[in-house]
């Protein structure tokens, strides 16, 4: 049987770093900015978003194609909801409200709750630039990293989407070159010969020789398409590896075996306060979980209730990808999300599973 989680003692590497994913919205809005500055306390980044850009030049952040779910846009403008978001003006966009479609509609079904001076602010939250993203991160000296989608056709900026959104990061939001992680894979070299400070970053796998070539430094993949040992391959290589979308503690616990450097996560206010993973197998006394008997000379050390401490974004397409559900029967309010590949399945008897690795 094989895991990441086997291992001797003293060779856990260090936690991952968590990002979250669109502003961690299971304790706050998707998009809202008055969350991130406390966010940054246990964040080595700022959340990762998405942009788009208007009609009139300005990078916006928008993760769907239309503004009908997270806007007001059909009480001020009730023909103009099936319109692309990139094709409306920033005057018309800073005019919508984008807060109280999440008070209203809860996406998740176990949101954290927010305080009356926080739900007020949500109340009135409009949409943000590019610009505003960065100068806060700027402010709190965090890095960033986001997608960027291009323009519809027949936008003024369909083929220079990237020269207008280099614009805003240089010339206007005053970051610094070393804080933005730049995921965007069209026209990367142009993009290196303009912002060499820039961490270039890869969002699929490929050969080390090839990346390094390409100044990749970082890695942005599904949990799904890493191993530890491409992870490994890649740390040799000095490229590091961050991980989407990583909600659950005990996928998180398999992330931190397998050395994974950060994870992307809607789960921050639950992964921030774990120390340890919730499973470990060692090959005598760890300091980790003093008092732990052996058999047969290894330790064998889990278990965390696993499935009852996710969310489900409500919104979100189902998971594809074979694979089994964690025990839906597991007490608790929330719906279990995220997918156990069969080769991670260890059984332990009715309705109790936990992962352990290939066997």
């Amino acid at each position: 049987m094989y895991s990441p989680c086997i291992r001797e003692v003293g060779t856990l590497g260090p936690k991952p770093a968590l990002i979250g994913h669109r502003g961690a919205p299971m304790v706050g809005l998707e998009k809202i900015f008055y969350i991130i500055p406390s966010s940054c306390i246990f964040l080595p980044s700022l959340p990762s978003s998405f942009f788009q850009t208007l009609y009139d030049g300005v990078p916006f952040l928008m993760h769907d194609s239309t503004l009908r779910r997270t806007t007001n846009i059909g009480e001020v403008y009730p023909n103009e909801t099936a319109q692309n978001a990139a094709l409306f003006s920033w005057d018309t966009l800073k005019e919508l409200n984008a807060g109280t479609w999440f008070l209203k509609d809860k996406p998740f079904s176990c949101m954290g709750s927010l305080s009356r001076a926080d739900q007020n602010q949500a109340m009135n939250q409009s949409i943000y630039k590019l610009s505003n993203f960065l100068r806060l991160a700027d402010s709190q000296n965090k890095l960033v990293i986001f997608d960027l989608y291009r323009p519809p056709e027949k936008h003024p900026y369909r083929d220079s989407w990237i020269n207008r959104t280099l614009e805003v990061i240089l010339n206007e939001s005053g970051i610094k070159p070393h804080l933005v992680l730049w995921l965007e894979n069209d026209m990367r070299p142009f993009v290196q010969s303009v912002a060499p400070g820039f961490q270039q970053t890869m969002g699929n796998k490929a050969p080390v020789e090839d990346l390094l070539m390409d100044n990749i430094v970082k890695l942005n993949l599904a949990y799904t398409e890493m191993s530890s040992e491409d992870i490994r391959k890649y740390a040799e290589a000095n490229i590091t590896t961050n991980l989407y979308v990583v909600n659950e503690p005990w996928l998180f616990s398999l992330a931190w075996c397998s050395g994974a450097h950060s994870v992307t996560t809607n789960a921050v206010h639950m992964l921030k306060n774990l120390s340890q993973p919730l499973f470990l197998m060692v090959s005598r006394s760890s300091p980790f979980f003093p008092g732990v008997r052996s058999r047969g000379g290894v330790f064998i050390v889990t278990f965390g209730d696993y499935g009852s401490g996710a969310c489900m974004d409500k919104g979100d397409a189902p998971l594809d990808g074979e694979g089994f559900k964690l025990n839906p029967s597991l007490p608790g309010s929330c719906e279990p999300l995220q997918v156990l590949p069969p080769h991670l399945l260890f059984h332990l008897g009715p309705g109790r599973s936990i992962l352990f690795g290939k066997t």
